[in-house]
């Protein structure tokens, strides 16, 4: 499903901005994007943590289903 791909894509970038974060105390999204407060930077943070949520359902479902 499409809407499985975009929230993985999203995750995964959630978590790589925190690997930076973690290693090297830098803030991707906000260097991109005006900072932590900007408008667009919370829209991202935002999304990030909305796709992690649906990429939770990921691990309930089952993976042997034929609508793949």
């Amino acid at each position: 499903m499409i809407l499985d791909k975009i929230a993985l894509i999203l995750a995964i970038i959630g978590g790589l901005n925190w690997g930076s974060i973690g290693l090297f105390r830098f803030d991707i999204v906000a260097a991109l994007f005006g900072g932590q407060t900007s408008m667009v930077s919370r829209i991202i943070y935002a999304l990030v943590g909305l796709a992690a949520l649906w990429c939770i359902s990921l691990l309930f479902r089952d993976s042997h289903s034929k609508d793949a």
